[in-house]
């Protein structure tokens, strides 16, 4: 018992030493900071225990801001392209349909264009052609479709197609409407009181005149070519 009694001396006394010392050294903090220092002398930065005076007002007011460098705001999208849709659009027609035949055949404002209730022929590069009765006309920009109807083997069979399709080669009115439809989409002709039925003879007809007409554009080519050539022959004589 005599032993841990003389510990606990010793650690009260270590603790009394140090509650002196921390006062010491607070007091001496105190005096150091209260004595005026000019900061020409600490070039660098402050040595321990010191701390730099604070500048006065008038100092303050002599310093210059740092310019910051300003870098000007991105071009806005808006600015650069007002509706990058239609600018999209344009450019894809471009390619797809260089000569704008498929756009007039299927615009509004033309009287000579294609209209719901005639028959179209639509020619691929595949060699499935199909024939049929417009339905509908889907405008929608790239997205134009038409549907057909046909009858094949006596069921009806109808397919869209997409105008600007690097599939199909060419669209081809054989035959229009003779008044005009007062609906926009004739999906009533699917019922068999107004069903159209094969249109395979109308084409077939269509095509043989169209046989003649180029036949007849090329007798008059010949005979063109035969008439020059002896005008030719007569004046070399």
């Amino acid at each position: 018992m005599a032993t841990s009694s003389k510990s606990m001396r010793s650690l009260s006394c270590w603790k009394q030493i140090l509650r002196q010392t921390r006062a010491v050294r607070q007091q001496q903090f105190r005096t150091l900071n209260t004595t005026p220092i000019s900061i020409s002398r600490f070039p660098g930065p402050p040595p321990p225990g010191l701390s730099r005076p604070r500048a006065s007002q008038q100092d303050v007011s002599n310093r210059q801001p740092k310019k910051m460098k300003v870098y000007p705001p991105p071009p806005s999208a808006r600015a650069v392209c007002k509706d990058p849709i239609a600018a999209v659009t344009e450019s894809q027609l471009g390619k797809l349909d260089p000569t704008r035949a498929r756009t007039r055949l299927f615009t509004r404002s033309n009287l000579d264009a294609a209209k719901v209730g005639d028959i179209l022929l639509v020619r691929t590069k595949n060699g499935d052609d199909f024939a049929g009765v417009c339905l509908n006309i889907r405008r929608s920009g790239i997205d134009t479709a038409i549907l057909l109807r046909n009858n094949l083997t006596r069921v009806g069979v109808e397919m869209w197609y997409k105008i600007y399709s690097p599939n199909v080669e060419g669209i081809e009115v054989v035959q229009r409407r003779e008044k005009r439809a007062r609906r926009a989409r004739l999906y009533y002709m699917r019922k068999p009181k107004h069903d159209v039925g094969s249109v395979e003879n109308i084409v077939r007809q269509y095509q043989r005149q169209r046989a003649m007409l180029r036949s007849a554009d090329v007798k008059s080519r010949d005979a063109n070519s035969t008439k020059k050539k002896n005008n030719k022959r007569g004046s070399n004589k």
